[in-house]
């Protein structure tokens, strides 16, 4: 669960302000509790409504136009694929000073995978796999572009930053020569030359819902769009042990240049992720040095 603030700009929210805001443009849901959900995500609030509902609602004003996109390709991306997705039941508007379009979405029951803590990290990889190959497979008209999912290249100068920035912050025992190196070696990678494909583009562990060891859902497509196939590889280093990491390639059959493209695309995130939260969203910190490490190791 996050603490502090995140954010310059964030919203105050509070189960106050939701119950008007369903009140006031879902009367039909009005009677029901509302509560708030923990969650490690960055860029949304989440309030339980009733046993079957959740009110998620952007904390800042970037995180307006995923409610869009959401509400605009969900319902269109649903039917394509072999794992259930968030189905939106209601599109709120701005309201009561809130200033930001927001949706409520049917419940998706599940447990949240935690890294290095899989019972059996296979049949899991291979669900991935399989969720991450549909995605591909989707050919849709007017598709956005994803979120990250343009050349490497233009995340150089944020990730050497960021290097840096860790550079100044011994007590997290980054080695950032070794860090610098498994960036430019995904450099100078060849790019993606194909076609673009469907993405979620942010495959974390927190956007997955297990259940009994299976994938049962994925959550959060506001990063979701067409891209270079390296980006949905993240599970491989953000969740997979190795055994997982050779089966989710292996379903895949991802090619040398793509690997070490996905690789370095996860590498980068971590690398920006942890020093912009590692004091206020201990769930992404974590796991940004989780995947830090995996990457690291395996040079």
């Amino acid at each position: 669960m996050s603490t502090g603030h995140m954010h310059s700009g964030m919203h105050p929210i509070d189960v106050g302000l939701v119950r008007q805001l369903i009140a006031g443009q879902f009367p039909q849901w009005a009677g029901l509790a509302v509560e708030r959900w923990p969650s490690g995500g960055t860029v949304n609030a989440m309030y339980r409504l009733g046993d079957g509902m959740v009110v998620r609602l952007p904390l800042v004003r970037g995180g307006a136009k995923d409610v869009a996109l959401e509400q605009e390709w969900l319902p269109r991306l649903a039917s394509r694929l072999p794992t259930r997705i968030p189905e939106v039941l209601g599109a709120g508007k701005p309201a009561h000073g809130y200033p930001w379009p927001w949706s409520v979405y049917r419940w998706l029951e599940g447990e949240l995978p935690e890294a290095g803590a899989l019972s059996d990290p296979v049949p899991l990889a291979e669900d991935l796999a399989a969720f991450v190959a549909a995605m591909r497979g989707i050919t849709l008209p007017a598709a956005p572009n994803a979120h990250r999912g343009g050349p490497v290249a233009s995340q150089d100068a944020e990730t050497r930053g960021a290097i840096e920035e860790l550079r100044g912050i011994p007590e997290e025992d980054v080695d950032c020569d070794a860090a610098t190196a498994v960036w430019e070696e995904t450099l100078r990678a060849p790019g993606w030359d194909g076609p673009p494909v469907w993405l979620h583009a942010d495959l974390m562990p927190g956007n997955v819902l297990i259940d009994g060891g299976r994938l049962a859902s994925v959550i959060d497509f506001g990063c979701a769009g067409v891209g270079d196939p390296a980006c949905d590889l993240f599970p491989a280093w953000n969740l997979l042990p190795a055994d997982g990491r050779e089966a989710f390639r292996e379903a895949l059959a991802v090619d040398e240049a793509t690997w070490i493209r996905g690789r370095g695309r996860t590498l980068s995130q971590a690398l920006i992720v942890l020093p912009y939260y590692r004091e206020t969203n201990p769930a992404m910190a974590h796991n940004a040095r989780h995947v830090i490490r995996t990457v690291l190791d395996e040079i």
